[in-house]
């Protein structure tokens, strides 16, 4: 654990640290010895709960809110990560909403709530993880396997999703020398309360055998898929996005 004085030698952020994938990633990376600042946006108790977990474990972490799709209380909660790091290697951004509706029947004020958290609060974040991942550090986006699948009542999340990967694509390529990493994971349906919320037992049963797994996902899983790309089997894997879905697209 780091102490006052010294810092440790790997740190993260991973925005969205209070949700279902997002507390997975948390403690995975802090399992492989990396010190995590645990960022939420509402769910305080869930954030503190995960830094519960990672310390007890032996772990390093703290819990700390920010409106992602804001520069200013991006920038601080970065600010914050370097003062009590020493500085950040690892950006995770799993903060995004999904709003489903038929496009032709979608509120127009819940695409545009969709778009400030999942295209601009990648921007912001991005943004700031461009300037200040230090050498040997990666940027890890969020996308969705639904770009892949064509469903119908997912058309505004996708586009929004579409966006975050043209941006990660493109930032790999503009890191040039940098010897920074910028991908994208897309799980597939996995089993969070989030996703689980709503469904009927057959319907879950349903999606789960579409993969040719026959199993939904696990945080444990997508986790498992960030921690490739964060660590050191990682660092030739830029500019991609990294499919995690059992194989359903």
């Amino acid at each position: 654990m780091a102490t006052e004085g010294h810092h440790p030698a790997r740190a993260a952020i991973v925005l969205g640290g209070s949700g279902g994938i997002g507390g997975a990633v948390a403690q995975r990376l802090a399992a492989d010895g990396t010190a995590v600042a645990v960022h939420y946006a509402g769910s305080r108790e869930k954030a503190e709960r995960v830094v519960e977990s990672i310390t007890a474990a032996g772990g390093t972490a703290f819990a700390a809110p920010g409106d992602v799709a804001d520069p200013a209380e991006m920038a601080r909660l970065f600010d914050l990560t370097e003062e009590r790091f020493g500085g950040i290697d690892v950006v995770v951004n799993t903060a995004g909403i999904m709003l489903l509706s038929p496009l032709a029947e979608m509120d127009i004020d819940d695409f545009d709530r969709m778009h400030r958290v999942n295209v601009r609060g990648t921007f912001a974040v991005s943004q700031l993880a461009a300037r200040r991942l230090r050498p040997g550090g990666a940027l890890i986006n969020f996308s969705t396997s639904v770009t892949r699948l064509q469903q119908p009542s997912y058309a505004a999340y996708a586009a929004t999703k579409g966006a975050v990967e043209a941006m990660t694509l493109i930032l790999a390529r503009e890191l040039r020398g940098r010897d920074v990493t910028v991908n994208a994971v897309a799980p597939g349906p996995t089993a969070t309360p989030l996703f689980l919320a709503g469904k009927s037992e057959q319907l879950v049963e349903q999606i789960a055998s579409a993969a040719p797994l026959e199993r939904l996902g696990t945080p444990d899983d997508i986790a498992e898929a960030v921690a490739f790309l964060a660590g050191p089997g990682g660092r030739w894997v830029n500019g991609q996005v990294l499919f995690s879905n059992g194989g359903i697209a």
